[in-house]
């Protein structure tokens, strides 16, 4: 036996040594409590029922309850959604009532437990992955927010400003007399504020010439969990743009600055 099957044994005893079984008392479930870490280091619980030759395999809710209670929420983003189904589609796994749930026949126990622990982990990854694409992220929620008011858009809006240079913005709306350019910024800093401000005013004389119409430009902030400086506000202000801070988008306020 080479050093590699000596660990690999290694390993498989550890997991049997490190997961335990234990029944309900009240029900005919089961609860395995793995050796896995789950979104709050805590262990992995699968629960385990078994009707005749029928296995069933439920996480109890307890994996899209970690994600909700860490601040990533599944439902109302198009994208998040997508990448979830394509977990649950890989592993056989399905969703109910916030519930990840999986069927077999049990003699397919050990495949079954495989696959239901690989994607409860990997759901469990979403909220990690999430800060690498977090402004992206929080950009679907802008969009989400738009369509929920029936804002008709155009993303990714394009154009070129006074210094022949293009600009980016996340969203255009376009009224009958007036052009709004919309940035949305999960965190706000000196930087990206100052290239948002730059790129309005730069883009706003030549697309007034275009379109004959007043344009004007509205920053989408994300000030939840975290504070918003009030020189950032005053800055926008200042520049005659307009902001909406993602706890306040539901006032009046807000819903008039996309809609009018």
């Amino acid at each position: 036996m080479n050093w590699v099957n000596t660990y690999v044994d290694d390993y498989y005893n550890w997991l049997r040594e490190k997961t335990f079984i234990q029944k309900d008392s009240n029900t005919d479930w089961f609860i395995i409590n793995t050796p896995f870490v789950g979104a709050f280091n805590d262990t992995i619980e699968i629960y385990a029922q078994k009707k005749g030759n029928q296995l069933r395999l439920s996480d109890n809710g307890e994996t899209m309850s970690n994600l909700e209670l860490q601040g990533l929420h599944i439902q109302g983003s198009k994208r998040r959604r997508s990448i979830l189904d394509a977990i649950l589609l890989n592993y056989g796994v399905r969703v109910e009532s916030d519930e990840l749930t999986i069927d077999a026949n049990i003699e397919n126990f050990s495949q079954s437990k495989h696959n239901f622990l690989s994607a409860i982990i990997e759901i469990n990854d979403l909220y990690v992955l999430s800060k690498h694409n977090v402004a992206s992220i929080f950009k679907e929620d802008v969009r989400s927010y738009l369509d929920s008011h029936d804002i008709i858009y155009t993303p990714d809006f394009i154009s070129k400003g006074v210094t022949g240079l293009e600009f980016n913005f996340d969203f255009q709306i376009a009224k009958k007399k007036k052009e709004i350019v919309i940035k949305s910024f999960n965190t706000v800093n000196k930087s990206n504020l100052s290239t948002f401000l730059f790129s309005w005013e730069d883009i706003k004389p030549v697309r007034e010439k275009i379109t004959k119409k007043d344009v004007s430009a509205i920053a989408i902030i994300n000030n939840i969990d975290k504070e918003v400086r009030t020189e950032f506000l005053d800055a926008l202000k200042a520049k005659n743009a307009d902001y909406i801070l993602w706890s306040e988008r539901e006032s009046k306020k807000s819903v008039e600055l996309i809609s009018a």
